[in-house]
């Protein structure tokens, strides 16, 4: 309930910034009484997300008939129509922008991740998703990664605790930073998570000594030296790799054994697929 809150109030602000006082282009040429058909047509091979976002577009404005032709997260090839929509004329061209915008940014982020996913597939690794997301637009990033067969990691601040370097640093060390989060745990009485940053075996031996954690980052460990932290972790902690984690490295590091691999990439340097809504 709370995902779709979030994907209303996106939407509700991104008809306010594109649609202003209205669209006086179809306002000024196109009946508002007329009815009309337009498709969505697959430029580009990959893989399609956000149909399910643009129903809720539509229905947003107003009263139109969907017929989904191609499902989230199938592969789709240049060429391929994915759904076909009636209904008024004027609102088929007021949502046509935000329908594309939002569509091919989350069928970018599907394709990649749906690219990784492949690479690890056997392997018992998950891939990651992280923050390093557009602001204002989280909610549809995330659910591309979902849609492309990735994982969502936390989705802000506020539902996990992560100590990262900075914090770590801020807060005097490892020890310090998790002992003073176990104490603000205890006082708040939030029961949330805690994932741990290490940076080198010395910060993960300290990690390891103090305790009270569910999950061990390795921050920019080779592929070697992470399956030497796993051999040190034991079991006894759910671990993840991160840092720098392409497609030509990412096999290596699922084939330590890892349990995740957070990849910022699937959402800070995809490139969206091309689509295009034409009338028909």
């Amino acid at each position: 309930m709370k995902k779709n809150n979030e994907i209303i109030r996106a939407i509700e602000l991104a008809f306010k910034e594109d649609l202003g006082d209205g669209d006086h282009s179809s306002l000024a040429c196109v009946p508002n009484h007329a009815k009309n058909k337009a498709k969505l047509i697959v430029k580009q091979n990959g893989v399609i997300a956000g149909i399910e976002i643009a129903k809720n577009i539509f229905n947003y404005y107003g009263d139109f008939e969907i017929k989904i032709l191609i499902k989230d997260g199938l592969k789709v090839k240049k060429g391929d129509v994915v759904f076909e929509v009636y209904g008024s004329s004027q609102g088929i061209l007021a949502c046509e922008r935000l329908v594309l915008n939002i569509m091919q940014r989350m069928s970018g982020i599907a394709t990649y991740t749906s690219f990784l996913k492949d690479i690890i597939c056997d392997t018992k690794a998950e891939l990651l998703d992280t923050r390093k997301t557009t602001p204002n637009f989280r909610v549809f990033e995330k659910e591309a990664v979902r849609i492309g067969g990735g994982m969502n990691h936390r989705f802000g601040l506020y539902d996990m605790i992560m100590l990262k370097d900075n914090h770590i640093d801020y807060a005097g060390g490892i020890r310090q930073a998790l002992t003073k989060t176990k104490e603000y745990l205890k006082n708040t009485n939030k029961d949330l998570k805690i994932e741990i940053e290490v940076r080198d075996f010395q910060e993960l031996n300290e990690a390891l000594t103090v305790g009270g954690f569910h999950r061990i980052m390795l921050d920019n460990f080779t592929p070697l030296n992470t399956k030497k932290a796993l051999i040190l972790i034991d079991g006894k902690y759910e671990t993840e790799s991160s840092g720098g984690i392409t497609d030509k490295t990412i096999l290596d590091y699922a084939k330590t054994g890892v349990d995740y691999i957070s990849v910022g990439a699937l959402t800070h340097q995809v490139k969206s697929l091309d689509l295009s809504l034409k009338a028909f």
